[in-house]
């Protein structure tokens, strides 16, 4: 069966994403096959989050002129977030013709030993929560994925040298931790990094009551950018634009790393945009 054509009118696209009207429609095109941009727009996927990001990971690449991306999730504990991240990256790759790699990255022993003060949260964890069962979640998974398993700290290091990965579009952090998290972020640091000049990020863990700036992923974003000259993280700004449901959660979690060193070195190939005066 193809994909539902969209070629709706403004008028329509506004009345549908207007309530009442948005949840009966959401729940019309679950039951139709839309494009993969209708399914990022709506909604329609057990994680959104991965959905857009890799989403938009591919329409990046396209305009960077990169033929292949990896999408990773730091912090896999039981696999549902990978599987649904493998299934997500393989319908992006056919609607865009963007190869994708997945990686995942994770203990496999649960959370690890904790950096011994309240910058790791030791009010929610502990030591050893989130076990993963590594020879179940690897049945599940095809071989566009690679489970990596291992300290953080170690495995994120030296991911370039081992995995000579492509360039990294996407990344999901469900660390839990200050310690994991900042360990994680050194994908994106240092010379050797392998990054789109933009790369969707997802962060889990920073809407609650406990979060806040001096602990937890917070906290490790606000070190790397203070100590990152190339790379700089900031919000995804207008990601809820236009959108739907605009006032879902999960988009308070998306944020974007720009690699300033390679924007930088950009260059446009085009002629000059003009914006001539309209006609009274």
């Amino acid at each position: 069966m193809t994909e539902m054509t969209e070629t709706k009118s403004p008028m329509w696209n506004r009345l549908v994403a207007e309530p009442p009207f948005r949840i009966l429609y959401r729940a019309l095109l679950k039951r139709l096959p839309v494009s993969i941009e209708t399914r990022a727009l709506w909604e329609l996927s057990p994680r959104p989050a991965y959905l857009l990001g890799v989403w938009n990971a591919a329409r990046l690449a396209r305009q960077q002129r990169v033929e292949r991306i990896a999408a990773i999730e730091f912090g896999v504990a039981g696999g549902a977030g990978l599987v649904a991240l493998e299934r997500e990256a393989a319908a992006v790759e056919r609607a865009t013709g963007v190869e994708i790699r997945v990686f995942g990255f994770d203990s496999g022993e649960g959370l690890p030993s904790f950096i011994g003060d309240y910058r790791d949260h030791p009010d929610l964890w502990q030591p050893g929560d989130f076990r993963m069962d590594p020879d179940a979640l690897r049945s599940r998974l095809s071989a566009r994925t690679t489970l990596i398993l291992g300290d953080v700290a170690d495995t994120a290091a030296g991911f370039v040298e081992r995995y000579d990965p492509p360039p990294i579009g996407f990344a999901a952090f469900d660390l839990d931790l200050y310690s994991a998290t900042k360990a994680a972020l050194g994908v994106f640091r240092g010379g050797a990094r392998r990054m789109l000049r933009q790369v969707p990020l997802y962060f889990d863990d920073i809407d609650f009551i406990h979060n806040h700036r001096f602990a937890g992923e917070l906290l490790a974003i606000d070190e790397f950018n203070a100590t990152s000259e190339v790379v700089k993280i900031d919000r995804w700004h207008g990601v809820s634009v236009d959108r739907p449901f605009p006032e879902r959660s999960f988009l308070t979690k998306l944020y974007v790393a720009h690699d300033l060193e390679a924007i930088s070195r950009s260059r446009l190939a085009r002629e000059n945009v003009a914006l001539p005066l309209a006609r009274e």
